[in-house]
């Protein structure tokens, strides 16, 4: 995946400043359940900007979450739903604001929203986030410096094993106070939203479900993250 795009906090200090202990990013409030009910589509675009955190004991991992894919259970043939329940896709069919976990190439974690009412089976993959916050531990749990920043999380299992997410994680509700997600009440910078066909699948490929920020530019024009393979 190409570098995604990184915010600021102001003009004067990058993301990576937010990476301090004293530092506290927002308010700390989970989305509702109500945000997660809403059409899975919904839920994919308004997903882009807010803040996926985790904490473990007194250490906080967070990031601003920039791209990711919906799909749309059984009348969607590159769901996992499509075929019906089963035991590994079960949490998919959970009321909405739990999260998805699922192994895949025999080697990484995938990390999906479960979006909608219980039963139907939808979900929203994410795809790439913006480190804020824990930099150092994402760093340590990829095996990576921490000056390699913008490629802690720039794909759907790197972000995973950036914020140390497997299946344990799987069936975690996104209202609790272990994995979450919020608004971003710091960052004032406005973005736009690029819809492009779903990356790595062999069906439904032309489906305009990948959803991405497009940063706003001072000329008026804007650019766009692009990512790799669905893993």
């Amino acid at each position: 995946m190409q570098t995604p795009l990184f915010f600021t906090v102001d003009d004067q200090k990058p993301a990576l400043s937010r990476d301090e202990p004293h530092v506290t990013m927002t308010a700390r409030n989970p989305l509702p359940r109500s945000f997660y009910l809403q059409p899975t589509v919904t839920v994919a675009r308004q997903l882009l900007g807010k803040i996926l955190v985790r904490r473990i004991g007194r250490r906080t991992l967070a990031g601003r979450i920039i791209e990711v894919e919906a799909y749309l259970g059984a009348k969607d043939p590159a769901s996992h739903a499509y075929r019906g329940r089963t035991p590994r896709n079960d949490v998919m069919f959970w009321e909405g604001g739990h999260l998805y976990v699922y192994f895949t190439y025999g080697m990484h974690f995938c990390a999906n929203v479960v979006s909608g009412p219980q039963g139907i089976g939808n979900a929203v993959l994410l795809r790439a986030l913006e480190p804020l916050e824990g930099v150092r531990i994402m760093a340590e749990n990829r095996k990576r410096d921490a000056s390699a920043i913008k490629e802690l999380c720039s794909g759907p299992a790197k972000l995973c094993q950036a914020f140390g997410i497997a299946r344990g994680e799987n069936g975690t509700d996104l209202c609790g106070k272990s994995i979450w997600i919020e608004s971003d009440s710091l960052s004032r910078q406005s973005f736009r939203i690029k819809a492009t066909p779903r990356i790595g699948i062999s069906q439904g490929k032309d489906a305009m479900l990948r959803f991405v920020v497009r940063e706003k530019t001072r000329g008026g024009s804007a650019s766009a993250t692009r990512g790799t393979g669905r893993k």
